[in-house]
């Protein structure tokens, strides 16, 4: 078996994660392993080695194959701007827009490159891990399908269906989402996984008779929950929420941030390494109330710079984001977020108007049709030289200060500041440092990739321990 698919029966049930986990373990077993994903609609991306991006969650899983990622890993990506609308990235490039009123026609003819970037990885990789996009059992997306069984049967690869047991109710989602495959594909479907299970595993043991019975199919394994310091894949890392203990009980030393979240709030993974602090209390917040206390404010990337600008003024930030700065609070703007604390956003024809920016960066922004995208990975001298590593990833060009590397524009008094940087605070000791220019002594200088990579060791210990040994011998036995 050189390819596996992991679909699920809803988004959020944990498949990018399971992926990663499943391609460490491989790989610690000496299999040469690749991640792929069909067809990904995030607005969290990552740029590729080769020049081009790929969703976030497919690099985090080369890191776990210990590859570099590439655009086959990910030849369809979903970038949503609107409710209706998206940006469509083919092969690490933009190449158009993609409407909700057409997307099940204009996805057709996307199935043989897909199998091409597939056929790629399988020539090179011992064993590919493919995941699937939300859920397989959605009638209404059945026709053109490229992200889950539709590719399962154009590649004739197997599949393992996931659960969330930890939401509830995922006995009847394995069971029903089994129930709304055609025959073929239901037959595709060689075993079942259940994850993010909290408890003695004893107390499952009829269910999982029952469950094995019902679908006459083995259950490969129980995952149980864990604690792991993963980015994810649409929304602000569940780390912020479920490890937010570690700043507790907050003391006089504690850093207060706060995220605004807004409507198209993009790359929030840039946001983890503070979140792993512990002297740190880290917050995405919707609404100027829930602002205080706040010693930093973070304006993170945007898909759509100027409606996220019009959603701040709409919404009162902008009295709060003054305020703020008059008690002597500090700002920090990422990529689009930089973009609305300059001067002016011009748009040259791809966002669809220009706008006042709030003024309290000394640079200004044209939106052109060319993106940029480039990898990062140089010292900055003016914070002690040490490394910063990320990766730029904007239609906009502003007038950046270059001697401020890796920020782009930095205000007189020194309260905010701007970058182009994603992944900015990925290196632990440049880190340290730049919050200790903020006023403030913390950080364990810990780089992220090494968080990283513990956790990906966890789940990989995990999921070799839960999985049965002879539905994981077909893929192990590669590397022999």
């Amino acid at each position: 078996m050189n390819a596996l698919m992991i679909q699920g029966t809803a988004s959020g049930v944990g498949k990018s994660v399971l992926v990663a986990g499943l391609c460490r373990l491989l790989a610690r077993n000496g299999v040469s392993v690749a991640p792929f994903k069909p067809q990904n609609m995030s607005n969290n991306a990552a740029v590729t080695i080769d020049g081009g991006e790929i969703g976030r969650a497919q690099a985090l899983q080369a890191i776990a194959c210990g590859i570099e990622p590439t655009v086959h890993m990910n030849p369809v990506l979903i970038k949503p701007e609107a409710d209706e609308k998206a940006q469509l990235v083919v092969r690490g490039k933009v190449v158009g827009e993609l409407h909700a009123k057409r997307f099940r026609e204009d996805r057709i003819g996307w199935m043989q490159m897909v199998l091409d970037s597939f056929a790629q990885l399988q020539e090179q990789y011992d064993v590919v891990i493919i995941e699937g996009a939300g859920s397989p059992a959605e009638p209404n997306l059945r026709e053109g399908d490229i992200a889950n069984m539709g590719f399962a049967e154009a590649a004739d690869v197997p599949v393992w269906l996931v659960g969330d047991i930890d939401c509830g109710g995922v006995f009847a989602a394995l069971t029903g989402s089994l129930g709304i495959l055609s025959a073929t594909e239901n037959a595709r479907v060689k075993a079942l996984l259940i994850n993010r299970f909290r408890g003695n595993l004893a107390l499952l043991d009829d269910a999982l008779i029952w469950l094995e019975q019902k679908t006459a199919r083995p259950v490969a394994g129980v995952i149980p929950w864990l604690a792991l310091e993963l980015p994810e894949e649409d929304s602000p890392f569940r780390h912020v929420q479920e490890l937010s203990p570690h700043a507790l009980p907050l003391t006089p030393d504690t850093i207060h941030i706060a995220v605004i979240a807004y409507p198209r709030m993009s790359n929030s993974d840039d946001i983890d390494p503070l979140a792993s602090e512990e002297k740190i209390h880290l917050r995405f917040i919707r609404s100027p109330d829930e602002l205080n206390p706040a010693d930093l404010i973070i304006l993170p990337g945007s898909k759509h710079v100027a409606s996220d600008l019009e959603w701040l003024r709409d919404q009162g930030f902008v009295p709060a984001l003054q305020r703020h700065l008059r008690y002597g609070g500090k700002l920090l703007g990422i990529c689009g977020g930089m973009q609305m604390l300059g001067q002016r956003v011009e748009d040259d024809g791809v966002e669809g108007g220009s706008a006042e920016g709030l003024g309290w960066l000394p640079l200004s922004t044209t939106m052109r049709a060319a993106k940029t995208l480039k990898q990062v990975d140089q010292p900055a001298p003016r914070f002690a030289d040490f490394r910063v590593t990320g990766y730029e990833i904007h239609h906009g060009e502003s007038d950046a200060d270059e001697t401020l590397f890796p920020f782009a524009a930095c205000s007189e008094d020194a309260q905010v500041w701007g970058t182009y940087v994603h992944g900015l605070f990925e290196q632990g000791e440049f880190r340290k440092q730049w919050l200790a220019e903020m006023g403030h002594t913390t950080g364990d200088g810990r780089d992220q990739q090494e968080r990283t990579l513990a956790s990906l060791d966890l789940l990989a210990d995990a999921m070799e321990k839960a999985i049965k040994p002879e539905l994981l011998e077909p893929l192990l036995r590669r590397s022999t």
